[in-house]
This record gives structure tokens, C-alpha cells and sequence, in this order.
């Protein structure tokens, strides 16, 4: 291979230089083949997960030969100077797929990792401003977004996976500047970055600190409502607990707002300590801090460095709230006794007022129908009665008997229906099963944003001691035999065969390639799709 130094950077669209010179590297699906082999650098990747990735669901007929086609073409530019009949050591094929030998450096992503590690360090040391430079360094390394012009679910998430980086290493910069007191040029460098990640409250948090220490306490208010409108209006919740106690705090005019983060945090000052820097530290869990050795957390190292929102514990899945007082019970007794005594003392003639109001309660057209008899019974029953009041006519007798049909029966529907459990409410299990795909999809999201954190917290794995309730997700490139064995429709065999194709191939990308590999039916698959993970 050449002297001159391979690079590959994906912090943008997919490029590749020798030395100062860009390489071309061909057409699209042979692009998109090697940011599949840079993804997983010095990593096997088998033929079946390139034409999954990169095809998606209209793979070529004969995929294998043509992954191998796009391969050598690969070779001739990344490598020219190497013949055809010797491929050279860049791209190999070994048992397990396709390896890429990338050089130590050649990714940007690398370089970015490391220059963030870096800052780690640095911060760790109370080198503030020196962190700062070194993070401002490591986000300039981004050109746009990563792997651009790349579709499909298997790019889709790494580009995820390195947006969250990003944005993760700007908001720490950021907070770093307001630790530095540079309050003005973070101030205007948060309007731009709360406008690329709308909905990143640590963001809007700094933002609204940076504008109350400049003196901007109304843009500072307006910025807090601008984004409880936004919560509000597109998920109907309220602002974390952290926002509203800033909030609070800049009603009050509380001075602390306007001394550095530790201090307002209530921590000591820089220095008086040994734990983690305060200048990382992370929002406040919506549940107070479990006690030390509480089984279930997972805590941070001493001393380690997060990034700016990254909880320094894992706690367990917060227990559903206490339940108040069952008060259905004495709900439908209220309701009985107005049921009952509507009729009772208008002597019917409100019963179909009664029947209206438990229509609209219950959701129910049958009892719509009975209002509607009432009323019919009060209007026979008053156009009925004869103005003579000295002979008793038919009319009379017509009007009483529906006066009577009203009274006795508005007065024990009434009492039935106050009394009877409304239909429409959803049962224990209903309740439970939306609990359930709550939590599940919490934490496929953790799985997407956060998969370093998602492995310390064990998700997809019940065979290790849970730190949070994943809804009973299976990871399928962690979990042993006998726990993939439980998941019904899978069978010991079957998950042996997994498991030893995990081992062979490497994981597993998407749940899919358990199809593609021959390893469970389609059918299994889409059964068991919403308990399935692949953790890569």
C-alpha cells in the first residue's frame, strides 16, 4: 500500500483521501458498501448484513457476487497500486465477511472521539479553558450531516447514534463557557444550537441561564415559555423539573443564578473536592438519589467525565405512583342518589334529563334511546291531561300511567346506572399492556440514543441483575442460549444456532437478519418483533 496516508471521514458525506488527494470512490451502492466496511472497521462484516444495509428489502438477485464486485472496486481505488491478482491487506475477506484494515487515525470519527476524550481529561484537571479549545477543535471536525445521501434503518442509526455525540459535546462546551463566565458568547451560540435541537431541554436550560447572567431576564422568561409552549403543544407535557426550577429561581431573583453552576447547583466550589467536576454535572433525576450500594444502580466511577445530561446513575425503573384512594366507589354512589332523586322529586318528568346525562357518561346510544323515551312519555303525559276537572277521562288515564312509567323507572335506572362500572373504562390488563409498551419503547430509545448506556444498564439482557425495567427486551447478540430459548416460537436448537452465529459472524445488525441468515422463520420474527433487539 501507498506511503501516503488513508482517511476516511464520515462526519459529513462519505469521503476518502490519500494524503491531500479525495479518491472516487464509484457509485452509489459501492459507497454505501464501504461506509458499511468504515462502520465497522477492523471488523469482519458478512456479506448478508452489507446487502441488508444497503439494499434494505430489494436485495439483488445474486447479492453475494455483487457485494464481491463492489468489493474489488473498492480495492482499485482505495489501493491502486496493487494488482487484481493480489487484493492487498486493506479489504480481506475472511470466514466472517469483509474486514476493512483501517490505519490508527484514519477515522474522523476517531479523531473526534479522541479529541473529546481528551477534553475529558483536561476538564478532570480544572483546565477549563483549555477543555473548551480542545471541544471547539473536536466539533469543527463536523461537515454536515454524517453520512449523507446514505438511506436505509442500518444508516439511519448510526447517523443517529453520531448526531447524539455531537450534540452532546456542544452542550458540554457550552455549559464550559458558562462556567467561564463567557455569558454573552454562549448566550448567542445557544439561539443557533437551540434551533438545530429544538427539543434538547439541557440546551434551552443553559440558553435561559446564559440570557438571565447577561441581564436579559425577559428574553430569559420568554425563552421558558416559548419552550413550554412547544412541550405542550407537540407531547402535552410540562418542562423537566430542572427548567421549572430555574424558572422559579429567576422569579425569585435568586442570587445564586448569577455565580457559576456549582454554585447554584448547591455543590462545593471547584477544587474542595475529590469526586467528579462540577462542571459536568448532570440534571437532577425526576427521583431522588438511591441510597449508596442500593441494589440495581449503576453508578459512574469516581472521578469519571460525562457528557453534559448523561446521568452519573442508572436508577431501576421508578415504581409506578402511589395510587390514591379508590374514589370510584364512592363516585358511582353519587351518582346513584342523583340518579334516584332527579326522578323522585320531579316525579319523573326530568327522568329523560337523567337517562341524557348517563348517555354522555357511559358513551352509550341505548341509554341515548331511553332519554329519548322519557321524553316522549313527558310529552304524552302532559299533553294528555284533560282540563276537566270534574270527569275522568281516557287522556287522564293515559297521562298517569306515563307519569308513573317515568317515576318508577327514571328512579331505578337512575339507581342502576349510578351504581353499575362504566364499560368504557380500561381494565387492569389494558392498563398493564400499555405500561408495558411504554417502557419498551423508552427503552428501544435508550438503545438508539445512548447504547453505552443501555449496556450499563443491562437492557435486552434478563439473564444479568436489571438496573432498568426494558419491558423484558431480548437482546439477541447478548443474551445466552437458555434466555433466548424462553422467547416463545424459539426453540433450544434455534438458539444455539444464534448464538453460535453470533460468535462466527459477529452480532447482528438489524432483528431482520435472523430471517436472512436462515436462523428463525419471518413469521417468529414479526411475532416477536416488539421483545427482539440487536444490540450491536
Amino acid at each position: 500500500m501507498t506511503d501516503r496516508p488513508l482517511r476516511f471521514e464520515l462526519l459529513g458525506p462519505l469521503r476518502a483521501w490519500h494524503g491531500n488527494t479525495e479518491l472516487d470512490l464509484g457509485p452509489g451502492k459501492q459507497r454505501a458498501v464501504l461506509a458499511m466496511l468504515v462502520l465497522n472497521a477492523n471488523r469482519p462484516v458478512a456479506p448478508a448484513a452489507i446487502i441488508d444495509a444497503v439494499w434494505q428489502s430489494d436485495p439483488p438477485e445474486n447479492g453475494p457476487n455483487v457485494v464481491q464486485k463492489y468489493v474489488a472496486g473498492l480495492r482499485r481505488a482505495l489501493d491502486p497500486e496493487h494488482s487484481p491478482r493480489n487484493p492487498g491487506r486493506l479489504i480481506t475477506l475472511t470466514p466472517a465477511g469483509y474486514l476493512l484494515a483501517a490505519p490508527e487515525g484514519s477515522l474522523d470519527t476517531d479523531v473526534f472521539a479522541r479529541q473529546v476524550s481528551r477534553a475529558q481529561a483536561l476538564h478532570a484537571d480544572q483546565r477549563l479553558v483549555e477543555a473548551v479549545a480542545v471541544l471547539r477543535e473536536a466539533t469543527a471536525l463536523w461537515r454536515a450531516e454524517p453520512l449523507g445521501g446514505l438511506p436505509g434503518p442500518v444508516f439511519d442509526t448510526a447517523r443517529e447514534r453520531l448526531l447524539e455525540t455531537r450534540a452532546a459535546a456542544l452542550e458540554t462546551m457550552v455549559e464550559l463557557e458558562l462556567e467561564l463566565g463567557r455569558h454573552v458568547d454562549a448566550a448567542t451560540r445557544l439561539v443557533e444550537l437551540v434551533a438545530e435541537f429544538p427539543l434538547r431541554e439541557g440546551l434551552r436550560h443553559l440558553l435561559i441561564l446564559a440570557l438571565y447572567r447577561c441581564g436579559r431576564q425577559a428574553e430569559a422568561l420568554a425563552a421558558y415559555r416559548d419552550t413550554r409552549a412547544l412541550l405542550a403543544e407537540e407531547f402535552g407535557v410540562e418542562p423537566g423539573e430542572r427548567l421549572q426550577q430555574l424558572h422559579r429561581a429567576i422569579l425569585q431573583g435568586d442570587a445564586a443564578l448569577l455565580r457559576p453552576a456549582a454554585a447554584y447547583a448547591g455543590a462545593p466550589a471547584p477544587g474542595t473536592h475529590a469526586g467528579p467536576p462540577v462542571g459536568f454535572a448532570p440534571p437532577p433525576y425526576p427521583h431522588p438519589l438511591p441510597p449508596a450500594g442500593h441494589p440495581g444502580a449503576v453508578y459512574a466511577p469516581p472521578g469519571a467525565w460525562l457528557p453534559y445530561g448523561t446521568p452519573a446513575w442508572a436508577p431501576p425503573y421508578p415504581p409506578p405512583p402511589a395510587r390514591p384512594a379508590d374514589t370510584a366507589g364512592t363516585l358511582r354512589i353519587v351518582l346513584a342518589a342523583i340518579g334516584g332523586a332527579v326522578p323522585l322529586l320531579s316525579c319523573g318528568f326530568a327522568s329523560f334529563a337523567v337517562m341524557g346525562f348517563f348517555a354522555a357518561y357511559r358513551r352509550s346510544w341505548r341509554i341515548g334511546l331511553c332519554s329519548a323515551a322519557y321524553l316522549t312519555l313527558a310529552i304524552v303525559s302532559w299533553t294528555s291531561i284533560s282540563t276537566d276537572t270534574e270527569q275522568t277521562t281516557v287522556g287522564d288515564d293515559i297521562s298517569m300511567m306515563a307519569a308513573l312509567v317515568m317515576w318508577v323507572g327514571g328512579i331505578a335506572q337512575g339507581v342502576f346506572l349510578g351504581l353499575d362500572k362504566p364499560r368504557h373504562q380500561p381494565s387492569a390488563t389494558t392498563v398493564q399492556a400499555i405500561e408495558l409498551r411504554v417502557r419498551r419503547e423508552q427503552a428501544r430509545r435508550l438503545l438508539t440514543q445512548h447504547p453505552d448506556i443501555a449496556r450499563r444498564l443491562h437492557i435486552g439482557r434478563p439473564d444479568l441483575a436489571p438496573a432498568y425495567d426494558d419491558g423484558g427486551l431480548v437482546d439477541v447478540n447478548g443474551v445466552p442460549a437458555e434466555v433466548l430459548a424462553r422467547v416463545p416460537g424459539i426453540g433450544p436448537d434455534q438458539a444455539r444456532r444464534i448464538v453460535e452465529h453470533r460468535t462466527a459472524a459477529g452480532p447482528l445488525l438489524t432483528v431482520d437478519q435472523l430471517v436472512d441468515h436462515r436462523l428463525l422463520p419471518r413469521q417468529i420474527v414479526d411475532e416477536q418483533r416488539d421483545v427482539l433487539v440487536a444490540l450491536v
